[in-house]
């Protein structure tokens, strides 16, 4: 489970739609963890794929928009930003990753778009 795996002992369950992008990714969590499910289904987030997770950050940052959880701090390299303006978070997370993300959702299926933070 991602949660035990970035040090954050609690149970969740995630899944994603398979055939390509758009994905869609369902995540439920408990009561205080990034993910909380407590009030119910809800839009949470867009998700990106990066070059650097630090420097998407720090521009989102500059552009006033707050971090909301990282897992940077856990080994893990995404992190939230709160984007008022949509009713929910982006997630940036880092393409290092995006190759084992397609592999497991979309075997075959070719590379996203990716932010390039340079």
């Amino acid at each position: 489970m991602l949660l035990q795996m970035i040090g954050l002992a609690r149970d969740y369950r995630i899944t994603f739609t398979r055939g390509g992008p758009p994905f869609i990714e369902l995540i439920e969590g408990p009561a205080g963890c990034p993910w909380d499910a407590s009030q119910g289904a809800r839009f949470d987030h867009l998700g990106y794929w990066t070059s650097s997770v630090e420097r998407g950050s720090e521009r989102l940052e500059d552009d006033g928009f707050a971090a909301d959880f990282s897992g940077c701090p856990y080994g893990r390299p995404f992190a939230y930003h709160r984007l008022d303006s949509i009713g929910g978070r982006v997630e940036l997370g880092d393409v290092a990753r995006q190759a084992s993300f397609l592999q497991k959702w979309h075997s075959g299926g070719g590379p996203m778009p990716v932010i390039d933070e340079s």
